[in-house]
């Protein structure tokens, strides 16, 4: 890249330096990423109130559920690159706005087709704003430590705002119709677009070169036709013939994009930053973090809900202190960063994540909260040790024309890594609960068959029985359920703790400090 783009963006930088605005910078941005993180989660508490007034069919409502990551994720990487050539602060306004119009949209949707579109709409525009705060954040915190510490409270806020989500759902819907849970996007979105009009710098690679328009339908379509395969195989098996005409066409046309990238001396996905071990190793961990933890929070949230027969909001806070203990961890990584280096710091919060999930796989039907809470409360901790650091690792070891991208890629390495954790890890879920489910003589093959499904089915048909028969129906998914959970987090745990070895071995040369990779000259 050229000096003039270093300047340009040093050059935004300063006058945020100047004003003393960078702080207010981060946080309009940790705000438009916590709605983000409320937004994902939210969803399946509305589902219920939403199917109760739409009526959507089978098909439809997967469609409501799914839409939202499929195209967040195949636009990411697009408008990374286009956020480094128009302005992150341009494209993150553009995304703010369409955000909280899309979810104005999305609460009175009418129909189930109106709200597919409108989740549709939700995801790209959530595709601008990702990669847009994360690199205004980087482009204002030019000092390393400050920058580490940004980026993890950043991180902090985004990890606190995913278990927002249950809590605000749960609030909402005690006192309100389904479309209130996205209604209350818009005014939150309108104050950061007016802030941001003006606190926020302008940011951008003023030497670009060309989009390669080619390029686009290549990733955006390849990456489509995989999470496609990855979200559809989770749930209705591999058996199943779209999951393979999307994985093969998904795979093909991601082959032909990342071919076509190795050729341009611009390209949408610079492969050339995959050679920097610091940038290739914090995307690794990132992706084993989000494939083993995904799983472990669905698979919590069922077991507070149907195990211990809890409210949504009330298994909503029960999870809530993991990433609260997150938020507050995530300031204070980066004050380990100089003293055991990144490496080893991001080892030990993959050891606490394991450790904690192996411990959280523990539970029983019976046990007491108080037992539980420690472990919640590391697995948070050691989330945002791992999270903090990497994120500013990949931020960091990127040049600061390419940060745009450079975030783009890591976040849709996380949503690769999350979708194949469910896929994968959740199968293994749902296997040993029906590989371990026994249930009592006497029930229909249409309530046999339910029960099987999952334990919320299992649950839900126990219920519906009346007797001593139901109370066995129930107790059965229970038992089966929590048996199920005991495997998963043993290998997801298992898992972490060989992630943090990898860490130790792919990091183990990064500096504690990580300077600009294009250095600002006079």
């Amino acid at each position: 890249m050229t000096k003039t783009s270093t300047h340009d963006t040093a050059g935004a930088t300063g006058a945020a330096d100047r004003d003393g605005r960078r702080w207010a910078v981060l946080a309009i941005c940790s705000v438009a990423s916590a709605l983000l993180g409320i937004d994902t989660s939210v969803l399946n508490y509305a589902v219920p109130s939403l199917s109760a007034q739409l009526a959507p069919s089978a098909t439809q409502l997967l469609w409501i559920v799914d839409v939202y990551g499929f195209v967040l994720g195949g636009l990411l990487i697009v408008m990374g690159n286009i956020g480094d050539r128009i302005g992150r602060k341009k494209l993150l306004l553009i995304g703010v706005t369409g955000f909280g119009a899309a979810s104005a949209l999305t609460a009175y949707a009418g129909s189930p087709e109106m709200l597919i579109a409108a989740r549709a709409l939700l995801g790209l525009f959530g595709a601008t704003i990702m990669p847009s705060t994360l690199s205004l954040v980087r482009s204002v915190f030019t000092d390393p430590k400050e920058r580490t510490t940004a980026v993890g409270i950043s991180g902090g806020v985004a990890a606190a705002s995913f278990a927002l989500g249950p809590v605000v759902g749960g609030l909402l819907l005690d006192h309100f119709w389904w479309g209130s849970v996205f209604l209350v996007n818009v005014p939150v979105m309108a104050l950061v677009l007016a802030l941001g009009v003006v606190v926020l710098p302008e940011s951008r690679n003023p030497k670009p070169g060309r989009l390669d328009w080619i390029s686009v339908p290549l990733s955006v379509l390849g990456m489509f036709g995989v999470i496609y395969a990855i979200k559809t195989a989770a749930r209705d098996g591999v058996a199943e013939p779209s999951v393979w005409i999307a994985a093969g066409l998904g795979a093909a046309l991601l082959l032909a994009f990342l071919r076509r990238q190795g050729r341009l001396a611009e390209p949408l996905l610079d492969l050339r930053l995959f050679r920097n071990a610091a940038f290739s190793g914090a995307i690794g961990a990132n992706v084993v973090t989000m494939f083993a933890s995904t799983v472990l929070s669905l698979g919590f949230s069922l077991y507070f809900q149907e195990v211990r027969g809890w409210s949504p909001l009330t298994a909503g806070l029960a999870v809530l202190p993991g990433p609260l203990a997150a938020a507050l961890v995530a300031p204070a990584a980066g004050a380990l960063i100089p003293l055991i280096g990144r490496a080893r710091t991001v080892a030990a919060g993959l050891v606490l994540m394991g450790l904690s999930t192996a411990g959280l796989g523990l539970a029983t039907q019976h046990s007491a909260y108080w037992e539980l809470l420690p472990v919640v409360i590391v697995n948070g901790a050691g989330l945002m040790l791992t999270f903090a650091v990497t994120a500013d690792t990949i931020l960091a070891s990127a040049p600061a024309t390419r940060t745009g991208a450079a975030a783009a890629t890591s976040e849709t390495a996380m949503e690769l890594g999350g979708a194949l954790g469910i896929a994968i890890l959740g199968s293994v879920l749902n296997a040993y609960y029906r590989s371990g489910l026994t249930l009592p003589s006497g029930l229909t093959a249409d309530q046999t068959g339910a029960a099987r499904e999952s334990v919320s089915g299992g649950v839900a048909t126990g219920t519906q029985l009346t007797g001593g028969l139901g109370h066995q129906v129930v107790q059965a998914a229970r038992d089966a359920f929590t048996d199920s959970l005991h495997v998963t987090t043993l290998i997801g745990g298992g898992l972490m703790l060989a992630g943090a070895v990898a860490a130790l071995i792919t990091l183990r040369k990064v500096p504690a400090v990580l300077l600009d990779p294009e250095p600002a000259t006079a």
